[in-house]
């Protein structure tokens, strides 16, 4: 959150490319020292360096795509992150059956984004070509200051709907599988193969939304995503059965997968462009938070009442979402 939350400022001075190799340089040091420390004190530190050097390459790469490149591609970036989280647990799941310990699997992955460093270390000057150049136009031109972004409302509008949605794309995730084992008594394989196909139409939504973005645009896509998710979720809290509760999961899955990369493509025409660079950082802070504050809320208050109160919850949670994309677009829309 912090490193997100001053991304537009330091990318002014260091330039995307150069920002790039030194967040995944701290990445692939901090999944190292995970691998071979056996020192908890070493863990919590190098848990800040990788928590830093994150939200600089979350911010850098969306601020990037967004200014440089088409919906499509924001759509298929973020599609990205669904191969990835699929992805993870299987590496790791290698990596222990084959050699009892870990710790390879963190190896492993800190070998590749080492090398990712590598090559934006290389490429360096072909993102800095334009991010430079870019910062003297903007200064002449007067770019907002990170205070004077954060005085702006449809700013603040739209960092309260990025933590609110990535609270949701989050709490939906990590808590449905509980909900399947604990409260509706569904054996852990089948509930297993339900939980995944959440993320695995999550993924399918992204790079679907990568070519319907040619012919919807930004505001329809968001609109339309939030409403089949809404049935999703209604799917879910009814509980009709597993039939229907896995449509239910893999719906909401799929609906909601294009709202957040649509969201960041649409940031200059709701907040306008001399407050881009900033609110792009910002939205992603924002959206940090709301992972870590949601899905946690999610547990206190199905602590108090039962697992059954989540999809609620997150239902009120897309309600929301939409209001505030809708009190957005209708009037700040540049």
């Amino acid at each position: 959150m912090i490193s997100s939350f001053f991304s537009g400022l330091i990318t002014r001075y260091t330039g995307i490319g150069i920002l790039l190799s030194i967040s995944c340089a701290a990445t692939a040091t901090s999944l190292f020292v995970f691998s071979q420390t056996g020192l908890w004190l070493f863990f919590i530190i190098f848990t800040f360096v990788c928590g830093l050097s994150a939200g600089s390459i979350d911010s850098a790469i969306n601020t990037y795509v967004s200014r440089y490149h088409s919906p499509r591609m924001m759509q298929w970036l973020h599609a990205s992150f669904g191969i990835g989280i699929t992805a993870g647990p299987i590496i790791m799941t290698i990596a222990i059956s084959m050699t009892s310990r870990w710790q390879i699997g963190y190896l492993l992955v800190s070998v590749a984004v080492g090398i990712l460093a590598s090559i934006f270390l290389i490429t360096k000057g072909m993102w800095n070509e334009i991010t430079f150049s870019e910062s003297k136009e903007f200064f002449d031109k007067n770019e907002a200051s990170l205070i004077e972004t954060l005085k702006q409302i449809p700013v603040l509008l739209s960092m309260l709907m990025f933590f609110l949605y990535t609270g949701l794309e989050l709490g939906i995730g990590h808590w449905i599988y509980s909900i399947l084992t604990e409260s509706r008594k569904i054996s852990p394989e089948i509930a297993g193969i339900m939980a995944s196909s959440y993320w695995a139409m999550f993924t399918v939504g992204r790079i679907l939304a990568g070519w319907a973005s040619k012919i919807v645009d930004n505001t329809k896509l968001i609109f339309l995503s939030l409403f089949l998710a809404f049935f999703g979720l209604i799917l879910l809290i009814t509980k009709s059965g597993e039939l229907i509760t896995i449509l239910g999961i893999s719906l909401a899955g799929f609906a909601i997968a294009p709202i957040f990369p649509s969201m960041v493509s649409d940031t200059a025409s709701r907040v306008g462009a001399r407050f881009h660079t900033n609110a792009i950082g910002l939205q992603m802070s924002s959206a940090g938070f709301g992972m870590a504050v949601i899905p946690s809320f999610g547990g206190v208050i199905a602590k108090i009442f039962t697992l059954e109160v989540i999809p609620i919850f997150m239902l009120v949670i897309l309600i929301f979402v939409l209001f505030i994309f809708a009190y957005l677009n209708y009037n700040f829309r540049k």
